[in-house]
């Protein structure tokens, strides 16, 4: 059941997290795209896998995930010791939406001489209906390293799996998910901003669709979009991905002029993520008092998920030379 959304009256939540979070012996991870209160209580702030990895690492009993269902799954399927709360169960993800597990496997079935590269936006389902797992940093790594006859799927989203065939010349099988976030920036909007700003590189997410990327300095991760936004001689930067990354920028270059490519109209709110914003220091304080909402899950789909999941980390950490460039990766039932 989800932890309502209240105000604790006469309560001081940050010192209440801060105790609870001794006492349960948790970790408090905190997604890029979280409200900076979040950010700034988090013992980790970072993107999901990273986080997911830092958490596993820690000796900690309780993982609290602020981001999305999907980032709080791979958590547990990395660590199935430890407890992980996320403190709304309705934080999900368009890209998770848009690929129903019963959907993709009959898709899978329907294209057996196929392996399937699925980005890590992805319900636990679906992971395990995958051959390999990939991040928006590690998946032309792992392209590489795949036999260039060997035919893809590459799902759930297309803007990022377009991006990766215009790039790498794979001809992939796109399923057409997208990110709402990433889908509302304004290529319009986007020109106007750059004419007022002519020396601002423009960073942008590869989620976002190709009218947006075409203009684009720096395409990569939210971490690759944070250290170039941090490394750029540049003093004002057009940030093309959800706006609460903003808040690191912010605190590590205050310097710097930082600016969140426009919506439709200029000037609204649609690229924050709803989803993200379901999080909040209420429900983080509740979700570590009660320990509830609990990701839970059967053994055999964990197992079954965490297979390409470490196959992803495998590939991402091998180096040409090494011999696993040109592996075969073969199709499994």
């Amino acid at each position: 059941m989800n932890a309502p959304t209240i105000s604790l009256k006469g309560l001081d939540l940050r010192a209440e997290i801060d105790r609870l979070r001794r006492e349960r012996n948790a970790v408090i991870l905190g997604h890029y795209y979280q409200a900076p209160e979040i950010q700034d209580i988090s013992d980790f702030v970072g993107d999901s896998l990273d986080l997911s990895r830092k958490a596993q690492a820690t000796d900690a009993d309780v993982i609290a995930f602020c981001g999305v269902r999907f980032m709080a799954e791979t958590a547990k399927i990395l660590s199935p010791d430890k407890i992980v709360v996320l403190p709304d169960m309705d934080a999900g993800c368009s890209l998770e939406d848009s690929c129903p597990p019963d959907q993709f496997r009959a898709f899978r079935e329907a294209h057996p001489d196929h392996i399937a590269l699925t980005y890590i936006n992805s319900s636990a389902e679906v992971k395990a209906l995958s051959d390999i797992i990939v991040t928006s940093s590690s998946a032309e790594t792992i392209l590489a390293q795949i036999p260039r006859e060997q035919k893809i799927i590459f799902g759930p989203d297309k803007h990022l799996g377009g991006w990766l065939a215009r790039k790498t010349g794979r001809d992939m099988l796109l399923w057409p998910g997208v990110c709402i976030v990433h889908e509302a920036f304004s290529e319009t909007e986007l020109l106007k901003l750059k004419a007022q700003h002519p020396l601002a590189p423009v960073l942008a997410h590869p989620e976002c669709p190709a009218h947006i990327l075409d203009h684009a300095d720096e395409i990569g991760s939210t971490s690759a979009i944070l250290s170039y936004a941090l490394t750029s001689p540049s003093e004002t930067i057009i940030v093309a991905t959800e706006p609460h990354i903003i808040h690191q920028m912010e605190k590590a270059a205050p310097h710097k002029n930082f600016i969140g490519a426009p919506g439709a109209d200029g000037n609204c709110n649609c690229n924050m993520c709803p989803y993200m914003a379901l999080n909040t220091m209420e429900k983080l304080y509740l979700s570590l008092r009660d320990l509830e909402p609990r990701i839970e899950m059967d053994e055999a789909l964990r197992v079954a998920a965490r297979k390409p999941l470490e196959r992803m980390l495998d590939m991402a950490a091998a180096t040409v030379g090494k011999g696993d460039v040109g592996r075969p990766i073969l199709a499994e039932a």
